[in-house]
């Protein structure tokens, strides 16, 4: 049977033995009179591409192919002057992509297997990791059994996917914040409608001396004008209804109790130590939709 009549878009070649040589995936191996030489093989067309020390991606997979550099030059028997000669194209490869070129430490298969088995005991959590206020949510469950895995939504195909023109930010739905002009009090709060009608319920409530806003509620008592939406309302985040609005949403009151601007109901604001950390060290947390 000929494989390539299977599918038009299959094409099955073979690889020719030439000058003694035979490359296979990443394996070139060279007949001697003697014995069978193998080296590490890297097609003409190979780039020095890997994720980049910069990127925004978790440190461990960053590293993943870092390794695998290192562990495949460890495992074939080279030459020392191959080695060496392999050994100067990964420190290239690290330098092009901007990463530290620091030794590294080779791990024994007992202490790899022991680490296998200890982490098997372990509960896992997986967070999409957004930068560094990832990290710091993660360092709370240090010292517990909890054990962090991340992943990415910054993907090629994430990123390549075409975009709808992006539309009025009042026209959407999410968590926002109504700022007093007059004082810098701030009122946070969410809606699963657009950001527009929400704005004209609290303008509603202001102008009918109504108590079903506080953010009204307080201009009114204080004597303060009430502004244009694009002059007091702010969207924070936008965010359709649900789980991901309701944490979105805490964590803003939590940042404005903190800087003593709230005008949320004090029932509202819980003690939260993620959010302490991240208000601590000025990181906005982003969820995806």
């Amino acid at each position: 049977m000929d494989f390539n009549t299977l599918h038009p878009n299959l094409k099955f070649t073979a690889e020719i033995e030439r000058d003694n040589i035979i490359n296979y995936l990443d394996i070139s191996s060279q007949k001697t009179p003697n014995n069978l030489k193998t080296s590490i093989y890297r097609r003409p067309i190979f780039t020095d591409t890997i994720i980049p020390y910069t990127s925004n991606h978790p440190t461990e997979h960053k590293y993943t192919a870092v390794k695998f550099l290192f562990n495949r030059l460890n495992a074939y028997n080279l030459q020392e002057h191959e080695y060496k000669q392999k050994l100067s194209v990964i420190k290239n490869i690290l330098c092009n992509n901007s990463f530290p070129i620091t030794p590294q430490k080779q791990q024994s298969n007992n202490t790899t297997r022991q680490h296998s088995t200890q982490t098997s005991k372990h509960k896992w959590a997986t967070f999409t990791y957004m930068g560094k206020e990832t990290l710091y949510i993660t360092n709370t469950f240090r010292h517990t059994g909890l054990k962090i895995a991340f992943q990415t939504n910054n993907t090629l195909e994430i990123l390549l996917k075409h975009r709808k023109p992006f539309p009025d930010k009042f026209a959407l739905s999410g968590v926002y914040k109504l700022t007093c002009r007059d004082c810098n009090k701030a009122h946070v709060g969410q809606t699963g409608r657009r950001f527009s009608i929400c704005y004209k319920e609290h303008k509603s409530a202001f102008h009918n001396n109504s108590h079903t806003s506080n953010f009204a509620q307080h201009l009114q008592e204080e004597a303060h004008s009430f502004g244009s939406i694009n002059n007091i309302m702010q969207v924070l985040h936008h965010q359709r209804k649900g789980v991901h609005l309701n944490t979105i949403e805490r964590f803003y009151i939590h940042k404005e109790h903190a800087a003593g601007n709230h005008l949320n109901d004090d029932h509202t604001i819980f003690p939260n130590k993620i959010s302490d950390s991240l208000v601590q060290n000025q990181i906005t947390p982003t969820l995806t939709p």
